[in-house]
């Protein structure tokens, strides 16, 4: 553990002591905080991150998501995971609530059938998983796939 000049702890940031110490630091409603990166590697530590249940639905869905589209790309936006198809961009994310995990599908009015959560914006549609739900993963594979064959949005 660092310390100061007085011999206390040294504060780094919003953490102290080792890397080995640091718990990554959740925003309201359990959504952690990951820096903007591009690749697998950011989108792992998220879904690390991701507090109890919710860390293991986020293994899930991953796995499904490269399943379905296996040369998918992945990026944290937003304290967000992004997954998107390079030069077409990002089809779907996922983002982290107190009781349940969205996953927006930016077309989503274009799937079928259309995922029952509705947005503000015109074509995106939700998925909200709770922790007693049952996933229907061959419908969820199904919408990925469909997803990642429609026009993305540039974020």
């Amino acid at each position: 553990m660092a310390v100061n000049a007085s011999g206390k702890p040294k504060k780094t940031g919003a953490m102290t002591g080792t890397a080995a110490d640091a718990k990554p630091v959740l925003l309201s409603g359990g959504n952690p905080q990951i820096a903007k990166a591009y690749g697998d590697a950011p989108v792992q530590a998220y879904i690390a991150a991701m507090p109890g249940w919710k860390s293991d639905l986020g293994r899930r869905l991953d796995a499904r998501i490269e399943e379905a589209v296996p040369n998918v790309h992945k990026a944290v936006k937003w304290n967000s995971p992004f997954y998107g198809i390079e030069g077409q961009g990002w089809f779907l994310s996922l983002h982290c609530f107190t009781r349940y995990v969205k996953v927006a599908f930016f077309r989503g009015t274009s799937l079928r059938p259309v995922p029952p959560g509705e947005s503000r914006t015109k074509e995106t549609r939700y998925l909200n998983i709770h922790e007693e739900d049952r996933l229907d993963e061959a419908l969820f594979a199904d919408w990925v796939k469909q997803a990642s064959r429609l026009p993305g949005e540039r974020m």
